[in-house]
């Protein structure tokens, strides 16, 4: 399926079938290339958080996984805008962060289990299992690993952890690496102007983003 240019969409993210986050964006392009998403400043987000309201990068990992309760909390994305670039089929997405002049600042690739889209006719969207460990891309086209310790962490507990294959979450990231340092798309430049249409305000969380997972 494909999502039409401006239309809101909710894009999240699944642990164990469990809702982790889920950011509005606006849909900006979906190709052959993949699906490009707008997250402004002044979103409407949610995001898991245990009883006592801590979220889960709050904690130890084997504290979180012991709570007997949690749910999800409502608050507004505070950071700069970011655009999410979605590659078809691909175990990864790139994001392009920027800074508070909302200029370009640098790309960010997010290693998850690719997105499965669904749409409803009122509501639609794409789940996807983020897997925690990424890479940080500087404009120059240096980069850096990204949550390594956080990845170990979460791979001690194989029975609660979501990622089944470190190796293979490590070997996406090395892929996408090279294209980096070959300064391929989407790390050519591609995107890093853009200029949202100024009738696009920061969407709320639509009726039903709470609807159970796909995956």
């Amino acid at each position: 399926m494909r999502f039409s240019p401006g239309r809101v969409v909710v894009h999240r993210n699944v642990r164990r079938g469990r809702i982790g986050w889920v950011r509005p964006a606006r849909v900006v392009s979906d190709d052959d290339r993949g699906l490009l998403l707008w997250v402004a400043r002044g979103t409407q987000v949610a995001s898991e958080v245990s009883a006592d309201g801590r979220g889960m990068r709050a904690m130890p990992f084997a504290e979180w996984v012991a709570s007997d309760h949690y749910r999800l909390r409502v608050a507004t994305w505070a950071g700069p805008p970011v655009l999410k670039f979605l590659p078809a089929g691909a175990d990864h997405s790139v994001w392009f962060f920027r800074d508070e002049a909302d200029r370009f600042a640098s790309w960010y690739v997010n290693l998850e289990e690719h997105g499965v889209r669904w749409d409803d006719g009122g509501l639609a969207g794409v789940d996807m299992v983020d897997q925690d460990l990424d890479v940080v891309v500087r404009p120059d086209h240096s980069w850096a690993w990204k949550d390594e310790e956080e990845f170990a962490e979460r791979l001690a507990l194989p029975e609660h952890y979501w990622v089944p294959d470190a190796a293979a979450v490590r070997a996406e990231g090395e892929r996408v690496i090279k294209v980096v340092e070959a300064a391929q798309f989407p790390f050519d430049g591609t995107w890093c102007d853009f200029v949202p249409d100024p009738a696009w305000t920061p969407p709320e969380l639509p009726p039903g983003w709470d609807r159970p997972p796909v995956r």
